[in-house]
């Protein structure tokens, strides 16, 4: 039977070496991690921020009726994002817009060049509707945040899909800003987007008018390109509830009762089908009426529970 050998002091003095050593290197990489600066990017949808801010200036969002200074617009909201992350460093801003094949235009090439800039292209569908963006920026959101090469994501756009977005961001730690641009008489954000977000703030006119110029010789007029003035709610209320009432014909009374338990929301990929078919009946995109989105889903549940 072996006794178990008492330590000796030769023993106790290397343990003590170790937890020396031990201790130096936690310190050393305490001190790194205190001394590592913050990093903050910026996720801009244009197709919001020409929407939003064309319709705040000029009162359209038609792009081919103003033009938007992006490269002092873009240097605006790093300015602005110094100011609220003093201790931070810009990683870069990321610029989503759509593009027909996901070309650049000449605009989006110079856009491109800008330092600290980075373009991403969605497509652009023949009714000029961004495809792809929302999916783009929560690629982009949940890959940086994974991988802890941002602490805080500033979101500008206004679109609910970017909850998935935002969700995953924090998911792994980053702290998401929503950053929007003043709407007259409502908003321009979605309520869900807003109620996910860890901040949010709104630029308002004195903010954008500096970088927004109706351009010479054009004379806007809400039929451009085919569509009519804005519905109104009461319009876009009774599309959802017609399209509720025609996939109830169609699809079955089963089916639908399947959406019922994710009430007040509906699966992207139904959202999305009703929002092209709600757009297919007014003959007017609503891709960039959060506003109006809500009450198209409004109307299209009031249908539904209704029937059950």
């Amino acid at each position: 039977m072996n006794d178990v050998q008492p330590t000796g002091p030769t023993d106790l003095t290397a343990l003590a070496a170790g937890i020396e050593r031990t201790n130096e290197l936690l310190t050393r990489v305490l001190a790194e991690v205190a001394t590592t600066p913050s990093t903050h990017a910026a996720f801009v949808d244009a197709g919001y921020v020409y929407a939003a801010a064309g319709r705040l200036v000029t009162g359209t969002e038609d792009r081919k009726a103003f033009d938007l200074d992006a490269e002092g617009l873009i240097e605006a909201f790093i300015d602005k994002a110094r100011t609220i992350f003093p201790d931070s460093r810009l990683l870069r801003v990321y610029w989503y817009d759509g593009a027909r094949r996901r070309i650049h235009t000449q605009e989006q090439q110079r856009i491109a060049e800008l330092p600290d800039v980075k373009v991403r292209l969605g497509n652009l569908n023949a009714n000029n509707q961004q495809k792809g963006v929302d999916s783009l920026i929560r690629s982009d959101l949940e890959s940086l945040a994974r991988h802890r090469a941002i602490t805080d994501a500033v979101l500008i756009g206004g679109d609910e899909d970017l909850v998935s977005a935002v969700e995953a961001a924090q998911g792994y730690g980053a702290r998401v800003h929503l950053w929007g641009i003043e709407a007259q008489g409502g908003r321009n954000q979605a309520e869900p987007l807003l109620w996910e977000v860890d901040s949010a703030r709104t630029f308002d006119l004195e903010f954008c008018k500096p970088y927004v110029t109706r351009r010479v010789g054009v004379e806007y007029c809400e039929q451009t390109a085919g569509e009519g003035p804005a519905p109104s709610r009461e319009q876009v209320r009774f599309v959802g509830a017609q399209v509720a009432a025609q996939w109830l014909s169609e699809r079955g009374r089963e089916w639908v009762a399947g959406l019922l338990p994710g009430h007040p929301y509906l699966p992207g990929a139904v959202d999305q089908e009703l929002l092209t078919a709600a757009e297919a009946l007014l003959r007017h995109s609503l891709r960039n009426h959060s506003d109006l989105r809500r009450v198209l889903r409004d109307g299209f549940w009031d249908h539904v529970q209704a029937q059950y």
